[in-house]
């Protein structure tokens, strides 16, 4: 295990405790269903994800961009910048990439029916941010990579992307309860949980919105921006309206899910009608 990883791990496991502990502390919403079955499905999960990628990907994000780095491929390789200007323009366009993935990913049926593992969590806490199918994972990454190629940024820019990814991602799945002037202030800067909470609504046109996990500001500029649940955050539902049973959400049934589930009328074409508040 190379330092970066350790570093990555330790960030990792670091925010994982946080906002676990701060959803004890604060919780935005009461629980539907069993906490410890949840976990330990959507931890099952991350755990084959990451050693299933080890295995078939041994060559990460991290790895093309040192590539590109010693063989100058990539943008940002044949132009003249700072590197400071480099590093925040790369882990920019790296987030535009990752948000144009998940509309991808809701926009395409095949692609819906992976990430259908992710939205039929039937509540949402930090967990939820690790439960990707492995395939998911695996085009994920293929993107990513390409990306990098393409790109060129400097090493650093991918580090930093992808801690910041991952953080940020578990902290805005969370079941964290901010001031309301506090979440105000921060979605200026990052994904909130009270902002991407409503991307996990079972409301089609909500799930069809807010689809940034880093920065909130692709969703504005790209018209997929609704700032709160019709319902509230107390009463609306969380999930698929197809999926409702949590023992049909086992760890093997959700390895399976997309093979065999309903992909019901989520795809963005199908928008349903206009949530109306309760």
């Amino acid at each position: 295990m190379n330092q970066e990883t350790i570093y990555r791990f330790i960030v990792f496991a670091a925010v994982l405790i946080i906002c676990g502990a701060a959803e004890l502390v604060s919780p935005r919403r009461g629980l539907t269903v069993s906490k410890p079955r949840r976990w330990a499905n959507n931890l099952a999960i991350v755990v084959l994800d990451n050693v299933l990628l080890r295995l078939v990907l041994p060559i990460m994000a991290v790895a093309v961009a040192q590539s590109a780095a010693a063989l100058g491929w990539g943008l940002f390789n044949l132009i003249e910048l700072p590197e400071t200007v480099k590093i925040i323009a790369a882990v920019l366009a790296l987030d535009l990439v990752i948000y144009l993935q998940h509309l991808m990913f809701h926009a395409t049926p095949l692609l819906w029916r992976l990430h259908m593992v992710h939205h039929a969590d039937l509540d949402i806490d930090v967990t939820t941010a690790l439960r990707f199918h492995p395939i998911e994972i695996f085009l994920s990454m293929g993107i990513k990579m390409a990306t990098v190629a393409f790109l060129g940024p400097p090493v650093a820019a991918v580090v930093i992307f992808e801690v910041v990814l991952n953080s940020t991602a578990m902290f805005n799945h969370a079941n964290l309860k901010l001031p309301r002037p506090l979440d105000r202030l921060l979605r200026l800067l990052v994904v909130t949980p009270d902002m991407h909470r409503v991307h996990h609504s079972v409301i089609i046109r909500e799930t069809n919105s807010n689809f940034g996990f880093n920065f909130p500001w692709w969703d504005r500029i790209f018209g997929t921006y609704r700032p709160q649940p019709a319902r509230g955050h107390e009463q609306m539902t969380i999930g698929l309206s197809q999926f409702r049973e949590q023992k049909r959400l086992g760890f093997l049934n959700l390895l399976a899910l997309p093979f065999y589930g309903n992909p019901g009328p989520y795809a963005l074409n199908k928008s349903g009608r206009e949530p109306k508040p309760q």
